[in-house]
């Protein structure tokens, strides 16, 4: 025996405020979908990509469809703001400034040194030259100054223990120096690539030069480990030459971990005991995880390669094989490379973007924003694999949330949570309608139909008639012997109180008593004919009919428990349906054909059950017959043949003589429709609707309730 629910009650506090719609009520989003595809996974669908409403306004909630169209903008924004090309020009002008400091340092250096002695002046004034330009100043004429005497005979002067001579060829050996320094400038590539390659050997004079150049190396490192892990170029930001040989030890002991084969837990483990502080705050918990980093971090690289020029990408791939070599990592990172398109493929993540807009960014920027493109992508195919599947299981929130902010989370949360809300509910249940569920929808209909009927004020049909059996009705009467005792207690009572005037107690005689009058039902098996054909989808009218279909088969259930009603769905084929099928009903859009004929033959099959009572078809359709089945095929032609009319109306005489009423519902006035029904009336004395399928349920619904009342006693 199943354990009793129990149940929890608290004082109300506002905060039990529930956020979203009811599960009722987000089935009734959905049942106009479901009505009309006849899947409810594509209902569902359709929910997520229009969203969900929501609160007194019944707003809605962002979809997946505003998602996704908000992520290509976000997309579109950034290409045209951004110049990624500016990366790869940031590096060509920071090149530039390097080379103008350098420049500047060898011109100020070339001036303290002095121009080259000229071989026509007498050697003795070169060396009076060359002596001021060391930082000696002789006196006006040549003249010693004061307390000294001249030196005679090439002695040392000037304090630094060289002679002229000496302290020339030193002067013009720095000059040389110096040129041929300004010449290996000059000399360089005009192209980045070829202007790094260059510099590599070079040793500067300006230290403000060799400083910027090796902040531009150490940019240039980062970007090239970058491409393989991100936490770790960021963790190593200076790159010196004892990190450089750790990450080349790691990387080898990466290899040599790959190549032996995945799936080596212990391996893995003594792997990031000994290098997991060089992954950052949030190092990967398992090998499958760092190489699924390792691959988007290499699809990025390639991103930004491949949406640069041809020239760009070829000059930044070089400084990248030039960083490599110099670093000595250039195998073990060809060998990784290798080994990640082997268990890692990037592929798939791929892609060219066309910045065009004039922001420029530097090197770490770019990469940054491929980082962000990336992402984007990655949100995109799980929006869009999410709408073709109506799974929202597989949709990374933290993900989205960095790239469309917390609103989007929200929607999305709120999305998860509703279709777990059907499910708890009993609405749903292993992606299936419950029969709760079905009775839901049903019951939906059915309230569209009355409400539309009292807004229009039906009150001008029929009503039905009222006798001494049945149900009760609203209208009371004096009471005589027989009727069901339905006492009206207070009319009773009223009538005792003026004939005796008020006592206590009060005296009631037979002749005081009131009862409400009594309407009688009789026994009804119906069958309603569904017309299946492609022309109900066309012109519109299939979900209208369904949705009538389901209001009857509610209402039945509901007030008419002692009544049956079957399907039959007629096309091309004719065959019946179960009610708990319904709603996945779909029109036929592969065959054509109104087969009224098979409908007309399982119909009579289905009421011959039923010996007693009313037995009648309820045929909704637009269109004339153009099928027949024979020998159990079906034969189409259209305009209708012969044989086709004549097999249709000879079932119409056969329910005729069965007492069974076929009572028609047309959703189409054409000429040959209405002189095809017109025959079928005038055989079976049936009676024949023309209709809108907005107004379908009215007419089927009132003629139903009206039609199945029979009076046994009129008071």
């Amino acid at each position: 025996m199943a354990a009793p629910t129990r149940y929890r009650y608290a004082r109300w506090d506002g905060s039990q405020e529930r956020e979203g719609p009811t599960a009722d009520e987000l089935l009734e989003q959905i049942s106009d979908d479901l009505l009309n595809f006849g899947d409810l996974q594509q209902a569902l669908r359709n929910l997520m990509q229009r969203g969900i409403q929501q609160g007194p306004d019944r707003e809605r909630s962002p979809g997946l469809r505003d998602l996704l169209q908000r992520l290509r903008q976000q997309r579109r924004e950034n290409l045209e703001r951004y110049d990624l090309g500016s990366a790869f020009d940031g590096i060509q002008e920071q090149l530039d400034e390097i080379l103008d400091l350098e420049r500047d340092e060898l011109d100020a250096r070339l001036d303290r040194v002095g121009p080259p002695p000229d071989p026509e002046r007498p050697q003795e004034q070169r060396g009076q030259e060359q002596g001021a330009q060391q930082g000696g100043q002789p006196e006006q004429g040549g003249q010693p100054e004061q307390g000294g005497q001249p030196e005679q005979g090439g002695q040392p002067e000037g304090g630094d223990g060289l002679t002229d001579e000496e302290r020339q060829r030193l002067a013009e050996a720095m000059r040389q120096r110096l040129e041929r320094k300004q010449q290996q400038i000059d000399d360089l590539p005009q192209d980045p690539a070829g202007q790094m390659r260059g510099l590599q050997p070079y040793e500067f004079e300006s230290s403000e030069a060799e400083e910027k150049y090796e902040e531009l190396l150490n940019q240039m490192r980062q970007a090239m480990m970058r491409q393989f892990m991100s936490e770790m170029s960021e963790s190593l930001q200076q790159m010196t030459p004892e990190d450089m040989q750790r990450i080349k030890e790691m990387i080898r002991d990466l290899n040599e971990m790959l190549e032996r084969g995945q799936g080596d837990d212990e391996a893995f483990r003594e792997f990031m005991q000994k290098y997991g502080d060089m992954f950052g705050d949030n190092p990967p918990q398992s090998l499958e995880e760092l190489l699924e980093q390792m691959a988007q971090q290499g699809a990025q690289m390639q991103n930004l390669l491949d949406s640069l020029s041809a020239e760009q990408r070829n000059q930044l791939g070089d400084m990248m094989q030039q960083l490599m070599q110099q670093s000595g990592l250039e195998d073990e990172l060809a060998r990784l490379a290798q080994n990640l398109q082997l268990q890692a493929p990037f592929n798939d993540m791929r892609n060219q973007y066309p910045f065009r807009g004039d922001e420029p960014m530097d090197l770490q920027a770019a990469m940054e924003m491929m980082r962000q493109m990336q992402q984007m992508d990655q949100v995109q195919q799980m929006l869009e694999r999410a709408q073709y599947s109506g799974d929202l299981s597989q949709i990374d929130l933290d993900q989205v949330e960095q790239v469309l902010g917390p609103d989007a989370r929200a929607a999305l949360e709120l999305m998860i949570g509703q279709m777990r809300q059907l499910e708890e509910a009993g609405l749903l249940q292993d992606g299936k309608l419950t029969p709760r569920g079905n009775r839901k929808i049903g019951e939906k209909a059915l309230a569209e139909i009355y409400a539309r009927l009292r807004k229009q004020q039906f009150g001008k049909h029929n009503l039905p008639e009222t006798g001494r059996y049945g149900e009760r009705a609203d209208d009371v009467k004096e009471y005589e012997f027989g009727d069901p005792f339905h006492l009206d207690l207070t009319g009773t009572i009223g009538n005792a109180l003026r004939r005796d005037g008020p006592q206590s107690p009060v005296a009631i005689d037979p002749a005081d008593f009131q009862v409400y009058r009594s309407e009688t039902m009789t026994q009804t098996a119906t069958v309603v004919m569904l017309d299946l054909s492609w022309s109900m989808a066309l012109r519109g009218s299939f979900q209208a009919a369904k949705k009538v279909a389901m209001a009857l088969n509610n209402l039945i259930r509901m007030q008419y428990p002692r009544d049956s009603l079957y399907l039959v769905g007629f096309s091309a084929y004719a065959h019946e349906l179960k009610p708990e099928r319904l709603p996945y009903v779909r029109w036929d859009e592969n065959q054509l054909g109104t087969n009224m004929h098979q409908g007309l033959l399982i119909a009579q099959r289905l009421l011959a059950k039923h010996k007693i009572g009313t037995r009648q078809i309820i045929m909704i359709t637009d269109g004339e017959p153009t099928a027949h089945i024979e020998q159990g095929r079906s034969y189409f032609a259209y305009p209708p043949s012969p044989v086709t009319i004549r097999e249709t109306l000879k079932e119409v005489r056969n329910c005729t003589r069965k007492d069974i009423v076929l009572n028609i519902f047309m959703l189409e006035t054409s000429y040959y429709l209405k002189e095809f029904v017109s025959r079928v009336a005038k055989i079976n004395q049936g009676r024949v609707f023309y209709t809108d399928p907005d107004r379908l349920g009215e007419y089927l619904l009132v003629d139903f309730v009206t039609h199945r009342r029979k009076s046994l006693s009129r008071a």
